[in-house]
């Protein structure tokens, strides 16, 4: 199955959530979806004993969350597939050419806490495809060709003069998708400096500097805003850092994106996206960029 979305299903709230925020996106684009269980101690894949019961198990389960999906988006073409492997391991091997993975999260939420499962952690971290956390309880996906006003869906995209053009694209074209607005946001810090007399606040116009730091950005996004013609952008400067203004910004977004540079030596998440996955309350794609 090319070109299409994967997601992983466990039996849990979150999985069901990410399940169905993934069949809303492929019945969207018109793509297949890949339903994947897995787990190492799933058992034999023929027979009839008692060790090829935990596999018999999980398929009856995928085949109630494929018919589920299915009566939901009629025409949706859903395949399920139960494996013997590291979880992690087997959504990204299945990941390769495909748009999306979308896995699910769990917590509370904002900074009192949000726990992100150890799979989706370690998939976005290393896959070469974009992944999409998805928590339990988390907005349903926004309608195509929403009016516009205080209700039109949102794609936040995290962005600073450096951005990577693959991951301001990725929010470009998902804000086309869903007839959203993009809300690109950076957040920056006045920084005190020391003197004689010890620590001084800093001695700058704040209104000043972002209005600097907002022409600059509507310099990065120009190019993106001429091949989305369709695509409203609006740029949001918050004081207190970037992880901070994304996290404030998601509250009203349908998708928020960031990016995530591949590693050559080790796969982690920098520390915005890190945030971003532990405390947005929107799903949160995480695209991969060199």
């Amino acid at each position: 199955m090319a070109d299409g979305i994967v997601t992983g299903f466990d039996g849990s709230a979150r999985s069901g959530a990410a399940v169905d925020w993934a069949a809303a996106e492929a019945a969207r684009r018109g793509v297949p979806l890949r339903v994947v269980h897995a787990w190492p101690w799933l058992g034999q894949a023929d027979g009839d004993g008692p060790a090829a019961a935990p596999r018999r198990g999980a398929l009856r389960e995928l085949d109630g969350v494929a018919d589920r999906l299915r009566s939901a988006h009629p025409g949706l073409d859903v395949v399920t597939e139960a494996v013997a492997d590291d979880p992690a391991d087997a959504l990204l091997a299945r990941a390769a050419g495909h748009r999306l993975v979308v896995l699910g999260s769990r917590g509370l939420g904002g900074f009192a806490g949000l726990l992100v499962g150890s799979v989706g952690l370690a998939v976005a971290a290393r896959s070469t495809t974009p992944v999409v956390l998805v928590r339990d309880g988390a907005p349903a996906n926004g309608a195509d060709g929403a009016d516009e006003g205080a209700d039109r869906p949102e794609v936040v995209v995290g962005v600073a003069g450096g951005s990577s053009a693959a991951v301001l694209e990725f929010a470009f074209a998902e804000a086309e998708l869903r007839g959203a607005r993009v809300r690109a946001v950076h957040g920056w810090e006045a920084v005190p400096f020391w003197t004689a007399a010890g620590w001084v606040p800093p001695q700058e116009d704040v209104e000043l500097r972002g209005a600097g730091i907002r022409d600059g950005l509507l310099q990065v996004l120009a190019p993106l805003r001429a091949a989305h013609p369709g695509v409203e952008a609006v740029v949001e400067t918050r004081t207190g850092g970037a992880a901070p203004a994304l996290v404030a910004a998601s509250a009203r977004a349908d998708l928020v994106v960031v990016g995530r540079r591949e590693h050559r030596l080790g796969t982690r998440l920098g520390a915005v996206a890190h945030a971003a996955v532990h405390h947005c309350t929107a799903p949160v794609a995480v695209v991969p960029h060199g």
